[in-house]
């Protein structure tokens, strides 16, 4: 994980530099910033023999990169890089799950990392008064670059078993969300909103879990900053 935190500040760094230049055709079309979306993250199973003792707490952070799409400014494109922490608690019964844990009903504590990348329409309000309202509708590419789970089986506890060659590799979902801005001093905006994700893929390999489909989906509080 510490080479994806250096990444994202890294990018943060040369996301401000970009923004006190205030210069050039670039700075003009596309507004750069910073988000954390505090989130609940929900593994959904499909089919019986699975099911979701609890949902999770988790995190999201990364850029925000907006792409103007008309003069105004109020229609845009709406990307990023974005680090996901989530998961959830499934119980399986037995004869579903891992190998190793199959034999009899197991209780996994999944915990996921993703790096994500959304892509959404995103149109905003440009009123001459200090507070302006958005919304987006979109898709999302995720990929899991972490994958470890605290397996409960038999009253015996198998702490952080690697299930990220496991899982499958991509992940694709729509996302939505709507909010408000308002400007934090002359070249600051900030702003606060809810989002909703829903994850299309399965996120366990059918093959390895024997657990048919098992969906990720979030709600999140976003709160950023664009330079």
């Amino acid at each position: 994980m510490k080479r994806f935190f250096l990444l994202a500040l890294t990018l943060g760094i040369a996301t401000a530099g970009m923004a006190q230049s205030g210069r050039g055709d670039f700075t003009r079309k596309v507004r750069l910033g910073f988000k954390l979306d505090p989130m609940i993250s929900i593994l959904k199973p499909q089919e019986s023999g699975v099911s979701r003792n609890s949902s999770k707490a988790g995190l999201g952070f990364g850029l925000m990169a907006d792409f103007s799409l008309n003069e105004a400014g109020n229609y845009a494109l709406a990307s990023g890089f974005n680090v996901v922490l989530g998961g959830s608690k499934l119980k399986y019964d037995a004869g579903k799950g891992l190998g190793d844990f199959k034999a009899n009903p197991a209780e996994y504590n999944m915990k996921l990392t993703y790096i994500e990348i959304p892509l959404a329409l995103k149109l905003k309000t440009t009123s001459s008064n200090d507070l302006n309202f958005w919304g987006q509708f979109g898709t999302y590419f995720a990929f899991p670059v972490s994958g470890r789970a605290d397996v409960i089986s038999l009253n015996e506890t198998h702490d952080r078993v690697n299930i990220l060659p496991e899982m499958n590799r991509i992940n694709i979902g729509m996302l939505i969300g709507a909010g408000v801005e308002y400007p934090l001093g002359e070249t600051l905006t900030g702003i606060i909103g809810l989002t909703y994700q829903n994850g299309f893929v399965d996120v366990t390999r059918n093959a390895k879990w024997n657990d048919g489909k098992v969906n990720m989906n979030s709600f999140a509080l976003r709160l950023g900053v664009y330079f």
